[in-house]
């Protein structure tokens, strides 16, 4: 390999236009094209373009994912695809073969319980990882293997051409295998272990989350690091020349040689993925939905005009991203609104000068405009971060301050005399420095000082000897959610007036006249619905064995379309103390009556009024804490049986499955249950990543994943999922 090459910088080629979100995931398809995967839940098949060897062009969009796709693999034209075959792995748990042929799907692929996040071919086996944290090799359709690769998820995985498979995960290490044999593992990074890759010759690429990429040689030694983006890496790829490219959070591919960056190229968005193709180019998937071609020869550099239009949209990327404590810099005033005089003195306003943002405070007695300083963006949207300049005095120089006005300038004051290691003498000054300074004069505020490193209290002259610490643990409206979410409102006489009904329907019918019911069966089920209904008294109100028999006798024999007012009716008995006890007697046999019942409603095609109340009666179960064990160990059962309800045009079916998986959360945090949390939290991001969702259901779902981040498990699985940008859609909604 020639490490010694002439670097040419790269510019733009083409733009591949067509996804309409973020584009995910890259495939090579040796010189035949291009595949894409989006969290649009498409994988798009691009070929070259005939009449233009710089572009490319829509060839097949293949349609099945119910959730947004990632990892991509080509399997080459054979006798069985003669025009080879794309393979894609789905947070939706799937993976499905491609045939390109006609863009129709092939096989899909059953067996992860939680997002897969990678794909290889293994010789004629296809290879997946997810982050349920196993590896499953799939023969013809078949699960042939699978085993525990990691003990947290599973990020990526690649097939080096010796024959081993490498494997990066979460829990910040990569791992070499030998069939389901582990032979080394590579320990280095401080966080997710993001993207790999094979260097030709010398060994392998990773990219983390702790914004560097590592060269390992096969035996565990770091022989180049390479440290120059901002944010998470989520890719790395090399090519023969001796090149490397990386993609980035920082919204940047930069390519490095011989471990020093010698380029990066911006984008108006992440960068989730990054490829070389054969002849050197680059390609690039990012955030605004588009996918971008880079070449470094001349003939193959876009047109001005798209250049130009590049230009123009990376500059309207970052004007809409520029921020001067959470006001969007290209809707601040110019100078001339200095000119309109203040009302009230230390009225405050921030105006645009050049590319930054400055405030200015109103000076009633001289009136005129004082400045202040300059604004900085701020942690969170909507604070005002004013950078002052302190003077000290004796000799020390002039130092800046940044202000929250959402802070208590106390804490402010803290804070910074402890970073600028000056004695916290200074702080009252620093305090009405600030309140002067913000215009916040007069204002009562909490004086309690908090070592912000060590949690203790500051000495304040004639107050009280011992200050007790406040918890720094946010606090928040809505998370995390206590307490079981149910389905208590019910129309009886309507139920009974149903059951009726079908039961005349079945005795008219010679084949199905035995499963009608007796007199005393019709009295009996009277009786039960007026026990529930009977709400006063569920303290004292019982129900016979024989009450509940008949219900489970109903729920098995009576044609599927006829079950679901019996359904109802146990929906309704669970929330009753007796009923609850009589009924668990029956879920503990080895004959489970309620996963029969789950198993019945969820039946294909399912019936919408079999899962809506199959799937409340369900939801129900929670309120009662002996079923608790029983709903744990049957989750991933129940969490299949009703995935289907929360893309299903019936808003109910939504609502109700959101408010299971709400359940399920609260539940699971208080089980500790972290691969339960996981398969929930996925459950709960599909909901809010959902299309046509309703609002209910979505906030429902949203509730979840913040309980689940700020009480649960599974904090860092949910960034790994992108949690950040689906929080920043749901504040739009």
């Amino acid at each position: 390999m020639d490490m010694e090459i002439d670097f040419k910088n790269y510019q733009l080629s083409h733009e591949l236009r067509g996804h309409e979100d973020d584009v995910r995931g890259i495939c090579v398809c040796g010189n035949a094209g291009i595949a894409t995967s989006s969290r649009d839940k498409t994988v798009r098949y691009w070929v070259p373009d005939p009449t233009d060897k710089r572009k490319y062009e829509s060839s097949k969009i293949l349609l099945g994912h119910s959730s947004f796709v990632g990892p991509l693999a080509w399997i080459p034209p054979n006798p069985d695809f003669v025009e080879g075959a794309i393979v894609s792995g789905g947070m939706d748990t799937m993976v499905f073969v491609w045939n390109l042929s006609n863009g129709e799907k092939f096989l899909s692929l059953k067996g992860h319980h939680l997002q897969v996040t990678g794909l290889v071919l293994d010789d004629e086996d296809i290879v997946s990882c997810s982050v349920d944290c196993t590896l499953r090799r799939w023969r013809k359709g078949q699960l042939v293997e699978n085993w525990e690769a990691h003990k947290s998820a599973i990020q990526a995985i690649i097939k080096l051409t010796s024959g081993e498979l490498v494997t990066g995960s979460t829990d910040t290490t990569l791992k070499l295998w030998k069939g389901r044999t582990c032979l080394h593992t590579f320990a280095g990074h401080s966080d997710t272990v993001r993207g790999l890759a094979e260097m030709h010759g010398l060994g392998i690429l990773s990219a983390s989350h702790d914004g560097s990429i590592r060269l390992w040689s096969l035996t565990g030694e770091v022989l180049m690091e390479m440290v120059g983006h901002a944010s998470i890496v989520y890719s790395v790829d090399s090519h023969v020349s001796g090149l490397i490219v990386s993609g980035s959070e920082d919204c940047s591919a930069k390519i490095w040689k011989d471990g020093a960056c010698v380029q990066s190229i911006e984008h108006p968005g992440c960068v989730w993925d990054v490829k070389f193709l054969e002849n050197g180019d680059i390609v690039t998937a990012c955030s605004d939905g588009a996918v971008r071609i880079w070449t470094s020869y001349q003939e193959r550099i876009a047109d001005p005009a798209d250049l130009d239009s590049y230009v123009s949209q990376l500059s309207q990327y970052k004007l809409s991203r520029k921020r001067v404590g959470g006001l969007k810099l290209e809707d601040l005033p110019g100078l001339e609104a200095l000119q309109i005089p203040g009302t009230t003195d230390g009225q405050t306003k921030v105006i645009r000068e050049g590319d930054n943002g400055v405030a200015y405070a109103w000076d009633l007695r001289e009136q005129k405009w004082d400045k202040i300083g300059e604004v900085v963006d701020g942690p969170e949207d909507g604070m005002k971060v004013a950078l002052f300049d302190v003077d000290i005095g004796d000799g020390e120089p002039i130092r800046k301050l940044p202000y929250n006005r959402s802070d208590n300038p106390y804490d402010t004051a803290d804070k910074w005399l402890l970073k600028e290691n000056l004695p916290l003498t200074y702080r009252q000054q620093i305090v009405e420095f600030i309140l002067q300074n913000s215009g916040q004069g007069g204002v009562a505020l909490d004086s309690s000082f908090r070592d912000p490193y060590t949690g203790a209290n500051a000495y304040i002259p004639g107050g009280s000897s011992s200050m007790s610490v406040v918890s720094a643990k946010p606090t928040f409206k809505h998370i995390p959610k206590k307490g079981m979410l149910v389905f208590d409102v019910a129309q009886f006489d309507g139920i009974l007036k149903k059951i009726t009904e079908f039961h005349n329907s079945l005795l008219s019918d010679p084949v199905k006249k035995d499963l009608s019911l007796s007199e005393l069966e019709i009295s009996r089920l009277g009786a039960v619905i007026k026990i529930l209904k009977d709400t006063s008294h569920y303290h004292t109100s019982r129900f016979a064995d024989a009450d509940i028999a008949l219900l489970l006798k109903l729920l098995k024999s009576w044609p599927l379309a006829m079950i679901f007012p019996v359904t109802d009716i146990l929906r309704m008995l669970v929330l009753h103390p007796d009923g609850a006890t009589v009924l668990l007697k029956h879920v503990e046999d080895e004959n489970d009556i309620l996963m029969e019942m789950i198993k019945r409603v969820a039946t294909n095609p399912p019936l919408p009024q079999n899962l809506l109340t199959g799937i409340r009666a369900v939801t129900n179960l929670f309120k009662n804490s002996p079923y608790h064990t029983w709903l744990q160990k049957h989750q991933s059962e129940i969490l299949d049986a009703f995935s289907s309800c929360y893309s299903s045009p019936n808003k109910n079916l939504q609502l109700s499955y959101a408010t299971m998986i709400l359940n399920y959360a609260v539940l699971l945090i208080e089980k500790k249950d972290l691969q339960g949390q996981s398969q929930v939290l996925t459950a709960a991001l599909e909901i809010a990543e959902g299309e046509n969702i309703e609002v209910d259901s979505k906030f429902r779902a949203l509730v979840a994943v913040g309980s689940l981040m700020l009480d649960g498990l599974v904090k860092k699985i949910a960034l790994d999922f992108d949690v950040e940008n689906v929080a920043k859609t749901a504040k739009a909604f």
